[in-house]
């Protein structure tokens, strides 16, 4: 299975019995939006999962407006939806694909292998005319056993560090105004890591919330070196996850999420910010 995979592909596998489909919805801000459209309709056999109770931890003084989530309690919400360490799991959303690109995330974090986002989404899947359900799934519970890859995240520390001795290139996903410093909206400091540079992570995707193709892709990103470690972040390691999925599909081998992002970044009082373009 491919990492990225067409509506029409997964129409045709939708009945495998070793594929689950995870409907990621979740709209920043309003935390009950997600799982109230889900309840609407949703691709048949889809389980949900919610970005800030399952694809997070609880928020503590550092770490971020969404923790990076605690591999076993992750494990154990995948084997209670029946997602075994080798069931083939399709991650769709319709913001994007950035919150299903979480999930791929830390889907791969644990050691996951079988993964994919679905092209385009929901508002993909809808467009074509395929089946939707009201229907709630009842999964039979399985094991899980996660085999954590902790090479695929940094910390604010690691970040530090590696600002420090020019060792990383650090990327801000987040949009022009925000990484400037200029408009604020969600975090209460404005600005960027010192030495970011900025790639907003809608640059990705196209009008119709699709990827955008591999020579569009090369093109975005041709400044960016594949011979150093690229450390990504956002505003609270989200939409970062949706620049990380593009660069691996690129073939960038040594990419990494700083899950805590700006909003970790900003609550260690000692760390510097800057303002304006790098």
């Amino acid at each position: 299975m491919d990492t990225l995979v067409a509506v029409s592909w997964l129409k045709e596998h939708l009945s495998d019995a070793n594929l689950v489909i995870a409907d990621c919805r979740f709209v920043l801000g309003s935390p009950d939006k997600g799982r109230e459209a889900y309840e609407e309709d949703h691709i048949p056999g889809a389980r949900y999962f919610d970005l800030e109770k399952d694809l997070s931890a609880p928020k503590t003084e550092h770490g971020g407006r969404h923790p990076w989530p605690q591999a076993q309690a992750f494990a154990s919400k995948l084997a209670q939806a029946g997602i075994g360490n080798d069931t083939a799991v399709v991650l769709y959303d319709a913001q994007g694909g950035a919150m299903a690109a979480r999930a791929y995330w830390v889907l791969k974090y644990i050691g996951h292998q079988q993964v994919a986002l679905l092209d385009g989404g929901y508002g993909a899947w809808k467009a074509a005319g395929y089946p939707v359900t009201r229907e709630i799934p009842t999964p039979v519970q399985v094991t899980y056993e996660p085999h954590v890859k902790g090479e695929w995240v940094r910390s604010m520390e690691d970040v530090r560090q590696s600002m420090a001795g020019e060792q990383a290139v650090l990327v801000d996903s987040r949009a022009f105004d925000r990484y400037t410093g200029e408009s604020e909206t969600i975090d209460p400091v404005g600005g960027h890591i010192p030495g970011a540079v900025n790639y907003d992570w809608q640059n990705i995707i196209d009008e119709n919330g699709r990827i955008k193709d591999e020579e569009a892709l090369r093109k975005h990103f041709a400044a960016l070196p594949q011979d150093r470690e690229v450390i990504v972040y956002c505003g609270s390691g989200v939409t970062a996850c949706a620049n990380l999925f593009a660069l691996e599909r690129l073939g960038y081998k040594n990419v990494k999420l700083y899950p805590g992002s700006w909003s970790d970044w900003i609550s260690y009082e000692e760390n510097e910010i800057a303002k304006g373009k790098e």
